[in-house]
Parts: C-alpha cells; structure tokens; sequence
C-alpha cells in the first residue's frame, strides 16, 4: 500500500519531466530532486525557482516560465560554459554535466506550459 502511495508523486514527477532528454534517456525522480535542490540553493536569491511565487529578483524570471523564452534544453550549453548572459546581476555560473542534467530536469518539471 505505501509503495504505491508514492508511486503516485514520482509517477507525476517522472510525467512532467518526460519530454526532456539529456544524453538521450529520461531524467530520473532523483535526479530532479537533486535539480530542486541546486535551484534552492544557487539560484533561488533571485529567481522563484518553484511553481508559484514572484522572483526576489524582479529581472530575474521565474524557472516556471522560462519555457516561454526558451527551450529549456538550449540551457545545457550555457551552464556548462558559464552563463554570462541573463538578468544583469546575474553571477557566473558554471556547472558539472550531471548538475546540469539534474537542473535541467527539474526546471522542465515545473513548467507552467
């Protein structure tokens, strides 16, 4: 009965990051967690980086909406390079691939699409 009171979520999860592929196979429930987490902790002092909420930040877009300005997969190349581009005070991030794919997976997760 627990096991499938949390399939659930994951299954939800797993359904909402779905369409995106890195390295060409499917971000895990794991990896996505460790996606959220990234986002928590570099990236949420100036972007509302959950499914609700303003940005600190008001340059700065929310990550649940940035599948309006691109496709979420044409960010690999930037945060492997170092993002220089953004809102103004944004700072130089560069991150490991599987940060990346991690990151990635859990921004496509929260679109509002």
């Amino acid at each position: 009965m627990r096991a499938l009171l949390l399939a659930a979520p994951i299954t939800a999860l797993m359904a909402c990051a779905s369409d995106f592929k890195a390295d060409q196979t499917s971000v895990t429930a794991a990896e996505i967690s460790s996606g959220r987490m990234i986002a928590e902790n570099k990236c949420a002092a100036c972007h509302a980086v959950g499914v609700t909420g303003d940005s600190p930040f008001r340059e700065a877009p929310p990550f649940r909406i940035l599948s309006e300005r691109y496709p979420i997969n044409s960010l690999e190349e930037a945060l492997a390079e170092g993002i220089v581009t953004g809102h103004p005070a944004m700072p130089e991030w560069i991150f490991e691939p599987f940060e990346i794919r991690e990151l990635l997976g859990y921004i496509e997760s929260v679109q509002s699409k």
